[in-house]
């Protein structure tokens, strides 16, 4: 739910080079992409399971979102404009099951984090692959990574390779080391309790 200003405890920031951001003890450094041979595998309780190259990824339907981006540490990005397409698009795509509740996500970088599926179904829930017109550079996340406003940024994997639809949750990377499942910026919900 989008609300007026600042969720509580974040602090604006205007530059999009703070996200460049280490991310210590997942990779020593950010994975490389290489688009004739990376692929998109969504799999788990669906009825339609996909692999889908780079240049299949791109022809689906795109969609501009903009969108504030908060960062557990407390600094937030204000009015990115994302591109990319909307998740509840592959969930059209893939028909999950009855069964589906959740949606794990791995990335290339052995990163992991899962949220409820009903989470993932507003229309600024993007499989995001640019910012600000331009295709994201490593350091954001390239080729692809969730952009989920309604939660902290760990929440927003990067370097997406597989999503799972799952009957129940699995604690992602940063949610067994103390950090909120929930992640609500609104809620100011950072640490598990």
């Amino acid at each position: 739910m989008k609300k007026d200003g600042l969720p509580p405890g974040q602090r604006a920031i205007d530059s999009i080079l703070r996200w460049n951001v280490d991310h210590p003890g997942i990779v020593p450094q950010n994975p490389k992409f290489d688009p004739d041979r990376w692929t998109l595998t969504v799999d788990g309780e669906v009825g339609n399971k996909l692999e889908l190259s780079w240049n299949e990824f791109l022809k689906l339907p795109s969609v501009d979102s903009v969108s504030d981006f908060h960062c557990v540490e407390g600094w937030s990005v204000v009015g990115c404009r994302w591109h990319g397409v909307r998740f509840k698009t592959l969930v059209q795509m893939v028909k999950p099951s009855e069964d589906a509740k959740c949606v794990t996500f791995r990335c290339s970088d052995g990163y992991t984090t899962s949220l409820d599926l009903e989470d993932l179904l507003g229309d600024d829930v993007l499989l995001a692959y640019k910012l600000d017109g331009k295709f994201l550079g490593e350091p954001l996340g390239k080729p692809l990574r969730l952009v989920v406003p309604s939660k902290y940024a760990y929440k927003s994997a990067m370097w997406i390779e597989r999503v799972s639809f799952t009957k129940t949750k699995e604690l992602g990377y940063w949610e067994r080391r103390g950090y909120s499942d929930r992640a609500d910026v609104w809620e100011n919900d950072r640490f598990a309790k």
